[in-house]
């Protein structure tokens, strides 16, 4: 069938606000990785704007011999393989059991609400850093990790997810002797894989992005992940107090500037969930829309 003149036109204004969209999204992306991409004098000419002007690696050489840099990879590598690992698996846990009817688990719909309530209200930043300071936590891995460990709305949409799972799955399990965590781990888990990739792009992205705690809980620069070093370096330190070094350092320092080296650092910061992201879109969009908010 001929599609009519009114559906092509909504199509095309559709397709031309995406692509609209799309360029406002990566238009900034382009800038600061043309900025990190060009000599000093075209930056500071204003020259540059989408592409490099007097293409130079220098910044992104002088970045990759910084040792703190590689530090706080390293602080935020572990931050992520523990912290994603443990609040996925606690996550899960949590939204099992929430999952069932109320003929099921008694007070269900109690225990749902006493977390929902966490998502409106909270103890404030005081509190939560009296509770990590009492608790030895300062200073370590743990204090950026546990805070925040079971993200509600992750557990929201996971077991909205696991509740339009067909119950005679779990019926014709339950009549062949499956406990319940067989159930969970044989069942459910595979056959939420869209959701759970979903809370995993979700836990990922939160971690690797996130700097405040890394301020408030470290007192040694040495432990910063990476986004709290990029922080300090974007916000607080000019490139005229960082150590000179070797010659090849200063050979490198009179083709960059501060907008160069600062830009190399926050497209460094930036590119691996840019790589990562593509992989887990599909799975994203999935998971959104089978596991909405339903109550």
């Amino acid at each position: 069938m001929k599609s009519k003149p009114s559906r092509k036109v909504f199509v095309f204004f559709n397709t031309l606000l995406m692509l609209l969209l799309c360029l406002l999204c990566l238009l900034p992306i382009l800038h600061i990785l043309a900025i990190s991409l060009s000599e000093k004098g075209a930056v500071a000419a204003g020259y540059v704007k989408l592409f490099p002007v007097d293409f130079t690696l220098a910044s992104y050489r002088y970045v990759m011999e910084k040792t703190e840099f590689w530090r706080s990879i390293g602080v935020t590598l572990k931050r992520l393989v523990l912290g994603s690992t443990l609040s996925i698996f606690l996550t899960i846990l949590t939204a099992y059991p929430l999952s069932k009817p109320s003929t099921q688990f008694r007070r269900r719909t109690l225990y749902v609400w006493f977390l929902v309530i966490t998502m409106l209200f909270n103890g404030g930043l005081i509190p939560n850093f009296m509770l990590v300071r009492e608790l030895n936590l300062m200073d370590s891995i743990w204090a950026l990790i546990l805070p925040g460990i079971i993200p509600v709305f992750n557990v929201v949409l996971l077991l909205n997810f696991f509740r339009d799972l067909p119950k005679e799955l779990e019926e014709a399990a339950r009549m062949d002797g499956a406990s319940h965590f067989r159930i969970l781990w044989r069942i459910y888990v595979p056959l939420a894989a869209p959701a759970i990739a979903t809370i995993s792009l979700f836990t990922i992205v939160g971690y690797w992005n996130e700097w405040f705690s890394g301020m408030i809980y470290m007192n040694r620069p040495e432990n910063y992940p990476l986004q709290t070093y990029l922080q300090s370096v974007v916000v607080q330190t000019s490139l005229t107090e960082v150590s000179t070094g070797s010659l090849a350092e200063m050979r490198d320092r009179m083709l960059i500037s501060d907008r160069t080296f600062k830009s190399a650092q926050i497209f460094l910061g930036a590119l691996p969930i840019l790589c990562v992201y593509p992989w887990l879109q599909k799975y994203f969009t999935k998971g959104m829309t089978l596991g909405g908010v339903k109550g």
